[in-house]
């Protein structure tokens, strides 16, 4: 197989088949794909949340641009996060919502209150980006208790309860990870010692990606995982635990996997001050595909990106509508994404929105 059909088959996989696959590895048990039915309120006039028009307080609008709505964003630790909150406030503003803007500073806590706020404040829909799965259940039950539908994106939530948010809008992030093995298992020849950079602990895509990437790399005996850290997807984090690796591993190391792209430059940066040359001694893969990675492409420093696209503004408004007029969503709806590398980068790097 050539370059061109193992992109073909990598890109093919990224848009037509990840459902398939994920669903084989039990992806959607977690946030269940496929739409639910509506039900009414109770008798004793609270709603369940699940229909915006059965709201104890009097009918929610159908008209985003009526709407007052809530976005609790986790904070902004690199180029990914800044383009998913202006894609969204960007939207919000084209359509004449008026949207209230909540930076939970990568704080759970923060979030957490920031939620409550927002119930207090009676707005009409809640979007809620989560710093990690777990710890949600209760603030997410008072939203469902104030009939305020909760709209997820870019990362899940582990609840006993999915009625209690309408939809995920997300990346597949379990296909990234196996997207990102398969381009490494070929450029490599099915033979590497890897080092892993994590994302944020307890972080759906820190989660689920790297359970792709050692699905995939299970198939390859020549391929294991050294050395494998949280650089909590920041730059310097990933730089400083990069210079760690490099001083146990240097010698054995042929890849790095960042589970986001600020997290490759910052290995990047470790790999050079090493005296190493990245991108050739090291082959550097990491998911995302914001232009700082493009530009290492164009360079030669970075390998590969698995793009997750964080322009997420038109999805979500366009589900809080849809939700609004009374139709059924599915619990996931699948954002597509696709795979680059340094055959690629300098053609496409001129369209790159963010």
């Amino acid at each position: 197989m050539d370059r061109g059909q193992l992109m073909a088959q990598i890109v093919g996989r990224g848009w037509a088949g990840a459902i398939g696959a994920a669903m084989a590895a039990g992806v959607l048990a977690l946030w269940g794909c496929g739409g639910e039915k509506q039900e009414k309120a109770s008798p004793d006039g609270k709603a369940d949340g699940s229909n915006p028009s059965d709201r104890g307080g009097g009918a929610r609008p159908t008209e985003l641009g009526a709407m007052t709505i809530g976005f609790s964003q986790l904070g902004a630790e690199g180029d990914w996060r800044t383009a998913e909150t202006d894609s969204i406030r960007g939207e919000a503003q084209r359509l004449g919502v008026s949207l209230k803007f909540a930076d939970g500073q990568s704080r759970q806590e923060k979030q957490i209150s920031d939620v409550k706020a927002f119930i207090l404040q009676d707005v009409d829909a809640i979007i809620l980006a989560p710093i990690v799965e777990t710890g949600w259940e209760p603030v997410l039950r008072d939203a469902k208790r104030a009939n305020i539908p909760v709209f997820l994106v870019d990362r899940g939530v582990d609840v006993s309860d999915e009625s209690l948010y309408v939809t995920l809008i997300a990346s597949d992030f379990v296909e990234e990870g196996r997207l990102a093995a398969d381009w490494m298992a070929y450029e490599l020849g099915g033979k590497a010692n890897i080092a892993e950079l994590q994302g944020t602990v307890g972080a759906a895509p820190a989660i689920d990606r790297k359970r792709g990437f050692a699905e995939e790399i299970a198939k390859h005996e020549g391929m294991k995982i050294i050395a494998s850290q949280s650089g909590d997807f920041r730059r310097s984090v990933g730089k400083e635990v990069m210079e760690g690796i490099l001083a146990a591993h240097a010698d054995e190391l042929d890849a790095v996997f960042a589970h986001n792209d600020d997290m490759a430059m910052g290995a990047i940066e470790a790999i050079a001050r090493h005296g190493l040359e990245p991108g050739v001694d090291i082959v550097v893969v990491s998911i995302d595909g914001v232009r700082a990675a493009f530009e290492a492409m164009v360079a030669g420093t970075l390998n590969c990106t698995v793009e997750c696209n964080p322009l997420l503004g038109p999805k979500v408004f366009d589900a809080i509508r849809r939700h609004a007029t009374g139709e059924e969503l599915p619990k996931w709806i699948r954002v597509e994404d696709q795979v680059f590398d340094q055959t690629t980068a300098a053609d496409v790097i001129g369209s790159r929105r963010y």
